[in-house]
């Protein structure tokens, strides 16, 4: 008796320096509502940014499309200004030529003028033939050689007249073609850069419209697998509430199987360390039976089982006197084939280990 009273002090210190910690209880109806509610927002919510992108992006490829016919339209006027260029130096060329015509026929009327200056000049032989006193048949030949001097003279005045007209006619046809060709070029390499720079901006909408979906998803995906996992939560609590201690004991069982590795640390119950009283309780929490933190009431949670009886989930209790329950000081989960799962000792890891033991006291099946 002075025994039990001195493991019950123990444990009775440990409870009030190590206050249990109160249990995550299982998803209400209306959590998993909650939860399914979030994810179909967080879906509706993809689902407008992914318009948005759809929009986005079809309208990027249309201005693509609008920017690459714009830089062939450009490649277009480059080759025609290139094309231009030999035409005007073509037409420089043949220019050039019309004013050395130009410059021979001034010079010619410049020779004619000069002859006519200070007198009579070429008109003197002309004066001579009219005053002379031939025949009647030399009368008629100086007056077809004077006809003749008069029609070369106009014809010299028309030379230079005609050759500078087209010497005019071609400065200004391939000063124009030009012109024309050079203000196109200018015009279509601007939209050209307007085209390009709204693409720009375009692209840079559709990139962060993109991120921004990559997010929601996420999100999406997120709100979705929590719904999932409190509706899974539920159902496994309310089937393991319907079908009794078997489908329970599964479920804590497994879940302690999943803290292996876990180091022991005296007076702890999780999430990352733990004695073997508060691997139990949290264990027995996921399918919503409340332990205390303590082997004492743990031993006393529900009807005794013989140990060939045993289910996955049952606790297993250890102590120095077998046949005195007062000496109990540590306890595991039952997960089949004769073994257990528990947190040993100090400097020790939650393991899985035989249940045959010679401190075994016995298993309770909590309920």
């Amino acid at each position: 008796m002075r025994t039990f009273r001195a493991g019950l002090l123990v444990c009775c210190l440990v409870v009030a320096l190590c206050p249990p910690v109160v249990a995550d209880p299982v998803p209400s109806s209306r959590e998993v509502r909650k939860a399914r509610q979030a994810a179909q927002d967080r879906s509706r919510e993809l689902g407008a940014a992914s318009a948005h992108l759809a929009t986005a992006q079809a309208r990027l490829d249309g201005m693509a499309a609008a920017v690459e016919r714009l830089v062939e339209a450009y490649n277009g006027e480059l080759v025609r200004l290139q094309q231009a260029d030999q035409t005007y130096a073509q037409a420089r060329a043949r220019l050039a030529a019309a004013d050395a015509e130009v410059e021979r026929a001034r010079q010619s009327v410049a020779l004619l003028a000069a002859q006519s200056y200070g007198g009579l000049g070429l008109m003197t032989p002309v004066v001579s033939m009219i005053v002379d006193q031939g025949d009647r048949e030399g009368v008629l030949r100086r007056a077809g050689l004077l006809a003749q001097m008069r029609s070369e003279q106009s014809a010299i005045l028309g030379s230079m007249r005609d050759a500078q007209e087209v010497a005019a006619i071609l400065r200004t046809q391939a000063a124009n073609a030009y012109a024309a060709h050079r203000i196109l070029s200018e015009r279509v390499a601007a939209a050209k850069t307007v085209a390009e720079q709204a693409v720009a901006r375009q692209r840079q909408e559709t990139t962060e419209l993109q991120a921004r979906t990559v997010v929601l998803q996420r999100r999406v995906d997120a709100a979705r697998t929590r719904a999932e996992l409190l509706a899974r939560q539920r159902a496994a609590a309310l089937q393991s509430m319907a079908t009794g201690g078997s489908a329970m004991g599964d479920v804590a069982a497994d879940w302690a199987l999943t803290q292996l590795g876990k180091a022991y640390v005296w007076a702890a119950a999780g999430p990352d360390t733990y004695d073997c009283s508060g691997l139990v309780m949290r264990a027995w929490e996921k399918v919503g039976v409340q332990l205390d933190h303590w082997t004492g009431t743990q031993w006393t949670s529900g009807p005794h089982v013989p140990l060939d009886q045993l289910r996955r989930g049952d606790l297993l209790f250890f102590g120095y006197v077998s046949s005195d329950p007062g000496t109990i000081h540590h306890v595991g989960i039952y997960v089949g084939n004769g073994q257990m799962v528990h947190a040993p000792q100090t400097g020790d890891v939650v393991r899985v280990a035989s249940i045959w033991r010679g401190d075994l006291v016995g298993a309770t099946r909590p309920r």
